[in-house]
């Protein structure tokens, strides 16, 4: 019932009745007893539906329920995560508000728990053993002495969870292995996000067993009705620390436009569909990459010997071969199965020097160079292109953890993208659309590489965001993406245009697999398909399958996937690809914590990026380590959020700092454990805040 009907029922006229009924009213809502619908109206709590979803806890003890439904998130109270861990599904009935304002919601029932094992740090408590976990939430669990393993205090290990919390008894374990210290064994923290993910880090025996029954040179039969590119000089171009190379580029002249052979390992002629390789590529998904150590999705055997497109040695290959003309657009493409000889191993560093003009990046390429300037020239088209079609161009340095020979953190640096980077991204993309069309054409069942616009509410926030700092963004741009990339554009000259550009991707939705076609926001092109890392991602392995079940001219209906396993197939890879990478985000900031923690005290320029409530994120410049920037530690003043959510500002002071702004900070306290790293003001940190922007558009870069 509404507020007036309830007046109304009760016969309450006097204005002192109505208030203690509205006062009444809201003291049930928050005890939970009454529930308010958006529509402003009252039921009893016993009455409201209830909400199915996942727990997501915090540290601090309260959590959030993600419904299955979309809808927004319910806050949980301390109360109500008593007997919750992170990850267990769970059914609530809405219950007010919580302290935000936001849905609050009280536990019904655990339908389902999320866990059945965790990894944690083991400590000592009033002489008793304690592991807790190392995820959200930090539970502890108390683990008897003659179920601790013999593992240390300050051990991470693996435990099994024997009781779960309730009301009145406290959650229990018996630890299973003990991963180590990363403060004496830095590769514990790997170890331990293997754990935690439940990485498969081991190949079956059949699996390695097949593998080896596949030699380690072409057969005679393997070379039969391909074509032998062995005189072309293709080669692979990749970072400095690759193992495994998957594709390989050659560019040459054609009129006013160029061919470009894009030449990617054959995997599919390997790997066949149900035998052991396929099942343990399709458990795993994707390789894994950490700091210390690479996770394949195939066996050494193929990932880094057979398949890999390593230098002078025969190679089989699917090949995207193209005609490009003097714009970047693709004039016509054909597939076919060849087999190869890469002319080099090329590094992006010493190509992009070469181009530069040093003297010894040339002659470390002078084999292929004319090659190379080829691909330059196409590369410039291929980039005007994609300037046209107005595709994202965020082109943010990346975080580079280099581990010294004792396994220790020696720098941790940005790894900054360069022209030669983006020349084989480019190569990438065409050979990717030409494979989605190539599979739609001929109406197969395929796993399309899709990317939506990004949701009104994350729109709206980054819009409000962006007013703020006096860049307007049009309505079209959440389905545009030429007019999102206008944005981008304008704040590009900005110092802070990194952090800015970072929270321009956190609007975004994320990539993921699926057969029905929606085209890729972000690219901003109607068709798209990974094809070119089929040794390291098993999408583009069934889009190798299906090239090869047309090119053997057989039927859309005798192909091995229909449309319902391939949705199947693209939220299992899409869900292990989140997987992979939560896992290697969680590794890098722990990586990263215990080199914070050996320049404890010392002082780094950082970058704001990111404004709460209770303080600031700053991002160290140098080092792409973020930290926290607590509002006890700003002085002796009163800070509050500023509208729009950019700003903090002293009540006393008025002194303001906000999204953007560069300041000294020093590193006062680090937690490894959830790669918490706490920041303090320098001594001499004064806050150099970035004009705000006219708002006018200015003239895109000039690509080189």
């Amino acid at each position: 019932m509404s507020f007036e009907s309830l007046c109304e029922e009760l016969k309450l006229s006097r204005e002192s009745q109505r208030a203690a009924l509205r006062a009444r009213l809201q003291q049930l809502v928050t005890a939970g007893a009454v529930t308010r619908s958006h529509d402003g109206s009252y039921r009893p709590a016993a009455a409201a539906a209830t909400v199915t979803g996942t727990i997501a806890a915090h540290r601090d003890g309260f959590g959030f329920l993600l419904p299955e439904d979309g809808s927004a998130d319910l806050y949980l109270a301390a109360a109500e995560m008593r007997q919750l861990l992170d990850g267990d599904k769970v059914r609530v009935r809405e219950s007010g508000r919580g302290p935000r304002g936001q849905r609050a919601g009280a536990l019904v029932e655990i339908l389902q728990r999320g866990r059945e094992t965790i990894v944690g740090r083991y400590i000592r408590e009033r002489d008793r053993g304690v592991v807790v976990d190392n995820g959200r939430g930090g539970r502890h669990f108390s683990v008897e002495d003659a179920e601790s393993q013999r593992a240390t205090p300050g051990d991470l290990v693996k435990l099994e969870i024997t009781r779960y919390p309730s009301d009145s008894r406290a959650a229990a374990g018996r630890i299973v292995s003990v991963i180590g210290d990363p403060a004496r064994r830095p590769s514990a923290v790997t170890d331990a996000a293997i754990e935690m993910y439940a990485l498969p880090d081991r190949f079956p025996p059949a699996a390695v067993k097949a593998a080896a029954a596949l030699g380690d040179v072409i057969r005679d039969a393997d070379r039969e009705a391909r074509i032998d590119l062995r005189a072309m000089a293709l080669v692979t171009i990749d970072g400095a620390d690759a193992r495994d190379f998957d594709d390989a580029v050659y560019a040459e002249r054609d009129g006013r436009g160029w061919r470009l052979v894009v030449a990617i390992a054959d995997v599919s002629h390997y790997v066949r569909p149900g035998d052991a390789l396929d099942g343990e590529a399709r458990r795993r998904g994707t390789s894994v990459y950490f700091p210390d150590r690479v996770l394949p999705m195939l066996p050494e055997a193929l990932s880094n010997g057979l398949c890999s497109l390593n230098p002078a040695v025969e190679r089989l290959c699917m090949v995207c071969d193209m005609r490009i003309d003097e714009h970047g657009d693709v004039t016509s493409s054909r597939f076919y199965r060849a087999l190869m000889q890469s002319r080099q191993r090329l590094i992006y560093e010493d190509v992009q020097a070469a181009h530069d003009g040093d003297r010894m990046a040339g002659r470390a390429v002078a084999a292929v160079g004319s090659e190379l300037e080829r691909l330059y020239g196409l590369y410039r088209a291929l980039a005007a292109a994609r300037t046209r079609r107005g595709a994202l161009d965020l082109d943010l340095p990346e975080s580079k953890i280099e581990l010294g020979s004792d396994g220790h953190v020696a720098r941790i640096g940005l790894r900054q993208r360069t022209d030669a980077h983006r020349l084989i991204e480019e190569c990438m993309i065409a050979a990717n659309v030409q494979a989605a069309h190539y599979l739609r054409r001929h109406h197969l069942p395929a796993l399309f590489r899709v990317h939506a616009g990004p949701a009104e509410e994350k729109f709206e926030a980054l819009r409000l965001m962006l007013q703020s700092l006096g860049v307007r963004i049009a309505d079209a741009a959440r389905s545009r993406t030429r007019e999102f990339n206008a944005a981008l554009e304008s704040l590009r000259q900005r110092p802070d245009y990194p952090v800015l550009a970072t929270a321009v991707l956190r609007s975004m939705a994320q990539a993921v697999y699926q057969p029905e076609n929606i085209g890729h926001f972000g690219l901003a092109l109607s068709c798209y398909a990974h094809f070119t890392s089929p040794i390291r991602r098993y999408p583009d392995l069934l889009v190798h399958r299906g090239i090869g079940h047309i090119l053997d001219r057989r039927r859309p209906a005798a192909f091995d996937y229909t449309v319902p396993a391939m949705g199947d197939l693209g939220l299992s890879t899409s869900a292990q690809e989140r997987r992979a990478d939560e896992a290697t985000r969680m590794a890098a900031a722990r990586y990263k914590s215990l080199y914070a923690a050996e320049h404890i005290g010392e002082e780094f320029d950082g970058v704001i990026s990111g404004v709460t409530g209770f303080g600031l994120f700053v991002t160290l410049i140098d080092l792409g380590i973020d930290g926290l920037l607590h509002v006890s530690a700003l002085g002796r003043d009163y800070y509050t959020l500023q509208p729009g959510g950019i700003r903090l500002s002293g009540s006393r002071t008025k002194h303001s700092l906000g999204l953007g702004d560069t300041l000294r900070v020093r590193i006062a306290r680090v937690g490894v454990d959830d790669g918490r790293v706490d920041l303090g003001l320098a001594q001499t940190s004064a806050p150099r805040r970035h004009a705000p922007h006219s708002g006018r558009r200015q003239r895109p870069r000039a690509k080189p």
